[in-house]
């Protein structure tokens, strides 16, 4: 357990210089919405790269003119564009391409509203930076994008997925485990939807260095383990991360509001972000519980009393990545 516990916190700090945000989520947007047959708005929304816009380019098909948008300004968030483009024929089933994606780690999202069909949501990848307009939309569409827009961010989410990391080292008992990581998701949902619908107003550089100190207290808690004795973390650890999931739920609101939720099917997308953490979450503590299993069973048989000095050796290498983080947010104010 030392040594796999000792071999993923290196991977931690070796991302930390990397990144001076702990959410490497910020992706693109396109938004095409039918004015008048063949009449479109075009809204082009391109993520910040230390202080210049992504080297991305939407371009529109070949019928409509101007297939792309002009000179981009900085909004304190982004960087935008907005055109209108007359397409001389119908421009379902033909191609979108986002140029330059291929050479990024960020996804764009395209919203797709004709006058005659419903509107669909479409999602670029650095994989799939060509994608057809579709002819038949569904709500599905939305579905698929957000979800998968929740399981990356989670999973790019250093911050948050260290907090689950250190109540996977604190929590022994897998049915406690269960109900925190539950009443986690349950919090963080409440206060994401909140939040994204304009009833809660945080923020976000407050929000982000409790989150940090929601981590620095799991540290602690882990340091203050004594064998035969349960803390009140470890025996209601369901009630620290409700808490501390209502943070977390406004972290993740900065980077759903970043994105912007499609009209007329906002339930539908914070449904399907929601249910992309969570399964985010699940994979991730899966993928741990696993290797724990492995290492210990399989490749290197644990010897008793070592269980302990892993774990302050965890504590301490969680709480110094806290500590990191936030200091780093408070200078940030």
């Amino acid at each position: 357990m030392k040594g796999l516990l000792g071999l993923m916190l290196t991977i931690w700090l070796v991302c930390l210089p990397k990144t001076g945000h702990a959410h490497a989520l910020d992706p693109g947007y396109l938004d095409l919405k039918q004015l008048a047959p063949g009449s479109w708005q075009v809204f082009w929304r391109i993520p910040d790269v230390n202080g210049q816009p992504m080297q991305i380019d939407a371009i529109l098909p070949s019928s409509c003119t101007p297939a792309q948008g002009p000179q981009p300004f900085f909004d304190t968030a982004a960087w935008v564009s907005s055109w209108i483009a007359a397409c001389n024929t119908q421009i379902a089933g033909q191609a979108v391409t986002i140029q330059g994606l291929e050479r990024q780690r960020n996804d764009v999202l395209l919203r797709y509203q004709p006058l005659d069909a419903t509107a669909a949501t479409l999602r670029f990848t650095p994989e799939t930076t060509v994608l057809n307009l579709p002819e038949d939309a569904s709500t599905s569409s939305v579905f698929v994008s957000y979800f998968w827009l929740g399981f990356e961010h989670i999973l790019e989410g250093l911050d948050h997925l260290l907090f689950v990391f250190a109540l996977f080292v604190l929590v022994r008992d897998p049915w406690r485990l269960i109900g925190a990581v539950t009443a986690f998701t349950v919090a963080h949902s409440i206060t994401l939807a909140l939040a994204t619908l304009g009833v809660l107003h945080v923020p976000s550089a407050p929000v982000e260095a409790v989150i940090a100190l929601s981590i620095v207290f799991m540290a602690l808690e882990i340091l203050k383990h004594k064998d035969g004795e349960v803390r009140l973390s470890e025996q209601f650890p369901w009630i620290v991360c409700f808490c501390f999931g209502l943070l977390h739920g406004l972290g993740f609101a900065g980077a759903l509001t970043e994105i912007g939720l499609p009209p007329g099917d906002i339930p539908t997308a914070l449904v399907a972000f929601n249910l992309g953490v969570e399964a985010g979450q699940l994979v991730f503590v899966t993928s741990l519980s696993l290797g724990l299993f492995l290492w210990r069973h399989v490749i290197r048989p644990v010897p008793s009393g070592s269980d302990s000095i892993a774990r302050s050796i965890t504590g301490y290498a969680i709480g110094c990545v806290s500590l990191f983080w936030l200091v780093q947010r408070v200078n940030g104010f």
